[in-house]
């Protein structure tokens, strides 16, 4: 059985093997064992109750009960940019107009913008290929909702999330090296790990402070503005199903897109309900279902093709112990997609 909980320091080497398989373009999970120990260390304080909000990131992985293999990675940030600056383009409009002329233009630039301070973040994850298998990666990235569901007070009133932008095979950034090489004199890999390892300052210091004109750049530079990496896709057309949309900011790398939602209107968490649970020899199938208890530090969500019922939910032993919980525990339940929700 596949399972969700928080990270643990007896991770760390299978944190370095996803690290490993992840490959360039992202930046929160670096190949460096120190700073991925960190991040455990971090995440273990946090769920803890032990960090001020600005150092809060709860991090989760995906393993296999069985092998007690970790297949994959996930994470929320509490709040981005409080104790350091979080950077994005905004695509934004600047118009040039003389009346007397009879001359009208509008260009597209982008802003150097800190408008997302102080929101939640999605961020982090990245599924082993060896488990991209039975909805897993439905359930590693859904099941963080359960989670903003279950504790709403831990978190912004918006949640963002940074999507991988396009690069080639040889990781390299068309918009990368139109703008970013020219402010930095470094590659584009260098420069993804050193924002992954935390070293985020410089982009202060070097980047443009002024409106960069899109018109200005190759035509390469400008196709790849708000577009997701072809590896990445099929997680920006989850999060549309689940209520985000693309607002106009872009990563200042790659130019990948950021979408954004209203927490309280993310479908999952929205439509999440608290029912008791009753613990019996068997089950039907249903649809898909996530399924959650409703502990901080020892948090665990599963995935059922289960019937959930209206004042209470029936689930195994074997469910249960692997969510952690006895008879007549409170579980909360979602179905995996909307359209299992609408049925």
């Amino acid at each position: 059985m596949m399972v969700i909980r928080p990270i643990r320091a007896s991770d760390l080497d299978g944190l370095m093997e996803l690290a490993r398989s992840a490959g360039v373009g992202l930046t929160s999970l670096p190949v460096n064992a120190e700073r991925l120990a960190a991040r455990i260390a971090r995440s273990e304080k946090t769920f803890a109750g032990a960090a001020e909000l600005a150092d809060c990131g709860y991090v989760f992985v995906l393993e296999d009960s069985e092998s007690g293999r970790v297949g994959g990675i996930c994470a929320l940030e509490a709040a981005v940019g409080l104790k350091e600056p979080w950077y994005n383009y905004r695509v934004g409009t600047i118009v040039h107009a003389s009346e007397e002329l009879g001359v009208y233009t509008r260009h597209e630039t982008l802003f150097l913008s800190n408008d997302h301070t102080g929101y939640s973040e999605l961020c982090t994850l990245f599924l082993h290929p060896d488990f991209r298998v039975n909805r897993n990666g439905g359930l590693l990235s859904k099941s963080r909702f359960l989670f903003l569901a279950q504790f709403p007070e831990l978190f912004g009133k918006v949640v963002v999330a940074e999507m991988r932008g396009v690069s080639d095979q040889d990781g390299k950034s068309p918009l990368w090296e139109a703008l970013g090489r020219h402010f930095f004199s470094i590659d584009f890999a260098e420069a993804d790990y050193l924002t992954g390892v935390g070293q985020k300052a410089f982009v202060a210091e070097l980047m443009p402070k002024f409106p960069v004109y899109i018109d200005f750049l190759p035509q390469e530079a400008q196709a790849v503005i708000g577009q997701t990496h072809d590896n990445t896709r099929p997680a920006v057309a989850m999060l549309y199903g689940e209520g985000f949309r693309y607002e106009g900011y872009v990563d200042i790398f790659d130019g990948g897109p950021t979408v954004q939602a209203y927490t309280k209107d993310i479908r999952a968490v929205r439509d999440s309900r608290l029912l008791p649970v009753n613990i019996v020899a068997a089950v039907a199938e249903g649809d898909f279902q996530l399924l959650s208890n409703t502990s901080r530090e020892n948090f665990r969500v599963i995935m059922a093709a289960q019937p959930v019922g209206s004042d209470s939910i029936d689930i195994t032993a074997e469910q249960a112990a692997a969510l952690n919980i006895k008879q007549g525990d409170m579980l909360r339940v979602v179905a995996l997609s909307p359209k299992e929700a609408a049925q």
